[in-house]
Order: structure tokens, then sequence, then C-alpha cells
């Protein structure tokens, strides 16, 4: 008994061969292709394990908007501050001036001012927080940063916090921070006119 195969005709083995090496193409193609636009976070909302060690995050200048990195609040009753990066993602300087919180009575743009006896006060920042066209800007402990005012309930490590911020030019920001419980920032406020 033969149980010798049928040697299959030259065309057949080069029309596989060829349908072998285009579907190969066609994955080394697809693993090389950049992710589709669903995929990348939304720039309003960045998630907290986006944040980057670089200043400036390639979906804020990607889609033009001017969003809070690596934000956070502390965790704190009756006032308390909130921290980040702005990052400018658009091609015009952008003023925060000030803004509302479900959470506060007032929220603010502050800054720690040395004074002539040498000590560091915290004022309202005159003119709000510039952030320049592309660039960026640090709101940390014992610098500028945006303050909540009069809040509402204690703010307590595990939460969020919503933030509208208004800029100079009319238009809204909005931004929602992790509250976290942090030993420092404990800047005393005093209202400009003591």
């Amino acid at each position: 008994m033969n149980c010798a195969l049928p040697r299959p005709a030259p065309r057949l083995i080069r029309s596989a061969a060829t349908t072998t090496a285009a579907l190969v193409t066609a994955l080394t193609i697809a693993s090389c292709a950049t992710p589709a636009a669903d995929s990348i976070a939304s720039p309003t909302a960045p998630a907290a394990s986006e944040a980057s060690s670089s200043p400036m995050h390639s979906d804020a200048v990607q889609h033009g908007a001017v969003v809070l990195q690596s934000g956070w609040a502390k965790a704190g009753a009756g006032m308390t501050a909130v921290f980040g990066t702005v990052v400018n993602g658009t091609d015009r300087d952008v003023t925060i001036v000030g803004g509302t919180s479900p959470s506060a009575g007032d929220v603010q743009v502050h800054t720690m001012a040395r004074q002539p006896d040498g000590s560091m006060r915290m004022t309202q920042k005159k003119g709000g927080l510039t952030v320049a066209a592309g660039g960026s800007a640090e709101l940390a402990p014992g610098a500028d940063h945006v303050m909540l005012v009069e809040l509402r309930a204690p703010l307590a490590n595990g939460e969020d916090v919503s933030l509208v911020m208004a800029t100079a030019d009319g238009s809204t920001l909005d931004w929602t921070v992790p509250v976290r419980s942090f030993a420092g920032a404990e800047e005393t406020y005093v209202p400009e006119d003591h």
C-alpha cells in the first residue's frame, strides 16, 4: 500500500507563500500603528496614573487644552489648598484668576510673598496665575497655589474635589482632584487688610 501524498502543484505553493507573506506584513504594520484616538485619555480629566515627571503632557499639547497634572487637595477643614502642575497646551497665554467649587465658599489663586521683616505671608495673587502658551506653572506648598476658602465641610483623605477655574478671558477649566493627607503646607492665611 502506497501512503505517499500527492505533490501540490507549483502554482498552489507560490499562492500559499504569497498569502503568508502578506499576512505577516499586515500584522507587523498593525503592531507598529499608533493607538486609536478614542484610546487616548481625555485631557480634561487625566487619570492619576497618567502623571508624568515631564512638565508637558503630550495629550494636553495634542488636544489644545489647559490641564492640571498630578493635582491634589490637602485634607483639612476651614480652608485648604490645591497643588499640581498647570499645563497650557494652547497657543496663547492663559491667566487663571479664581474659581468656584461645590466644596468651598470661594476659590482663589494665592502665592507666598516675602515680607520686609523676612517672614513669608500668603496673599491672593494679584492679576492671577499666568501660564505661558505651551508652558506650565507649578502649584506647590510655599509657592503659588489654589486656595479653597470657607470649606463647606472638612475634606478627608480619599475624597475628590471638583473645581471650575475661571480665566481672564472668561473661559472656564473643569478640574477634579483627589484629597490627600499632607503634614506640610501649614501656611497661615492673613487677610490683606490686616
